[in-house]
C-alpha cells in the first residue's frame, strides 16, 4: 500500500485453554522469542511481549496490510504447535478461543 501511514498500537491478550497454568517460568524466554518471530514474520512491530502461566500479553504496532484477527490466528496456531512439539506439558496444549484487543495512543509527553 504505497503512501499509507498508520500508527496503530494494540495490546493483545489471550489465554491458555481453560485458564490452566501450563506456561512454566523456565519456558518464558523461548516462548516469547518464538512469538516475536511470528509477529516479525508477519511484518508487524512487536513492542512488548510478556506471559503469565495462563495467558500472554503482546503490544503490537499494527501494520495496515494485515488484519488483527489474521495476526492473532497466526500467533496462536503457530505458538500452540511450537509448545506441542516441546515436552513442556503432559497432553495437548491449546489457546482458548478468542482474544482481547485494546488500542493505545502514542504519548507525546
Amino acid at each position: 500500500m504505497a503512501n499509507t501511514y498508520t500508527q496503530i498500537y494494540i495490546q493483545i491478550v489471550f489465554a491458555v485453554e481453560g485458564r490452566q497454568n501450563l506456561i512454566q517460568p523456565e519456558h518464558n524466554d523461548e516462548l516469547q522469542k518464538y512469538i516475536t518471530g511470528i509477529v516479525s514474520g508477519q511484518k508487524q512491530k512487536l513492542l512488548a511481549v510478556n506471559n503469565m502461566p495462563d495467558h500472554v500479553h503482546l503490544l503490537v504496532g499494527l501494520n495496515a496490510a494485515l488484519s488483527l484477527s489474521e495476526l492473532v490466528r497466526d500467533i496462536k496456531a503457530n505458538s500452540s504447535r511450537f509448545v506441542n512439539e516441546k515436552p513442556w506439558v503432559g497432553g495437548r496444549f491449546s489457546w482458548q478461543e478468542g482474544f482481547g484487543a485494546f488500542s493505545y495512543s502514542r504519548s507525546l509527553a
